[in-house]
């Protein structure tokens, strides 16, 4: 096994060419972890396969991404042909341009597309962020779940049990958000809060990379009572969230898992994925359905991106399972630095500026002491291991 110095050395004198070769390599073809029985299948492929093995093996990726897609366009082909849907193409046209981005964005990281639905609504087009959130889990609930179909289908390694318990969590706090908490700020304030918080979810992303040769776990290890409960009541507080900006439970659920359990962002990133489509299918339903006030702005906006949605959710989830974890955090960084800077010239009051910053530094401190006893937890669970393993040794001997 080579050092780390040899390796730096090897690479320093490879040609220019060899170094553009592993650096694609390494940063556009390493991708999530698939589940063990779909790893075996996939290893072990025959040499004359068939065209079962092809689509659903070798070819799993493409399939995967095509099932959601066709499915979705199908049915709104021919609601856009009945209803015509076209109509609104005029005047809502700039909300489909920004979610190729937006949807993409949602499916290959860790953030749902809301985190680009709702700055850009609020900060750029002005729209009142009732409207902007409604539209953040309407159009989530077609992209967002699109991409939990691709992953499922490509049988990518996800965090069940913070998906499961994450959801328990998420769906009271989202009611109870949306019914009490929502209503307590001012569209300004809710912009701040949207800038403050994702702003430190970009730090938190920051410090787990910063941590260069941590260890980290494909699932969360030694799973207990109080790990459930710490997941519960993270989702209660990304529930909340959601009810204002349309978007939290996923970072909220990424940032516990990786800073405090050490789970591999390979893992976290789709675990988020399947958790967000989840809950956004749920957000939509109750505002539409149990409350029933949802904008005709909303409506109209949702109706023109959901072919855009379709397809952007999917293929970031492709592309996700291909780009290594700091290409894609590189993506959040300049998406959180474009929307502070636009919540800036916006002009907000200094109360407003001064309360955001406070909200990031206090998030910053907050993850970082998370940080520090996920470290804490992964110190004792390694004295444990190697007790065990002298034991082990001990009874070996006698």
């Amino acid at each position: 096994m080579k050092t780390q110095q040899e390796s730096e050395d090897h690479n320093h004198g490879a040609s220019c060419g060899k170094q553009i070769k592993n650096w694609c390599r390494k940063y556009l073809l390493e991708g999530q972890s698939l589940d063990d029985e779909q790893a075996k299948k996939v290893d072990k492929l025959p040499e004359n396969p068939t065209i079962n093995d092809l689509m659903f093996i070798k070819y799993r990726k493409w399939v995967a991404m095509l099932i959601p897609m066709t499915f979705i366009h199908m049915i709104w082909w021919s609601v856009a042909f009945r209803y015509n849907l076209f109509q609104f193409y005029e005047n809502y046209w700039h909300m489909p341009i920004v979610m190729i981005f937006g949807s993409m964005i949602g499916g290959m990281t860790s953030e749902g597309a809301g985190a680009v639905a709702f700055p850009v609504m609020t900060l750029a087009l002005h729209i009142d962020p009732t409207i902007a959130r409604d539209f953040a889990l309407m159009m989530q609930s077609i992209g967002m779940t699109s991409a939990l179909v691709c992953v499922l289908f490509m049988r990518v390694k996800f965090e069940h049990r913070a998906v499961i318990i994450g959801c328990l969590g998420a769906v009271p706090g989202f009611i109870v958000g949306v019914h009490w908490i929502d209503p307590l700020f001012t569209g300004p304030q809710k912009k701040m809060l949207f800038v403050s918080i994702w702003t430190a979810f970009a730090f938190a992303l920051g410090i787990l990379n910063a941590q260069k040769k941590r260890s980290t776990f494909r699932e969360i290890p030694e799973f207990c009572a109080w790990k459930g409960w710490v997941l519960f009541i993270t989702g209660i507080i990304g529930g909340i969230f959601d009810a204002f900006a349309g978007s939290g439970i996923d970072i909220c659920i990424f940032s516990v898992i990786t800073l405090l359990f050490r789970v591999t962002e390979k893992t976290a990133t789709p675990t988020t994925v399947v958790l967000k489509g989840t809950i956004a299918v749920f957000g939509f339903y109750y505002r539409a359905v149990m409350m029933g006030d949802i904008d005709i702005m909303a409506w109209r906006y949702f109706s023109v991106t959901v072919p855009i949605s379709a397809c952007g959710g999917p293929i970031g989830s492709f592309l996700g399972s291909h780009l290594h974890r700091q290409l894609v955090a590189s993506f959040v960084y300049i998406l959180e630095a474009i929307a502070l800077v636009g919540f800036l010239l916006t002009k907000p009051s200094w109360q407003l500026i001064v309360s955001g910053a406070v909200i990031i530094v206090g998030c910053f401190v907050f993850f970082s002491i998370v940080s520090k006893i996920g470290s804490i937890l992964l110190e004792r669970m390694e004295e444990k291991r190697l007790s065990s393993e002298k034991l082990s040794n001990l009874e070996e001997q006698i």
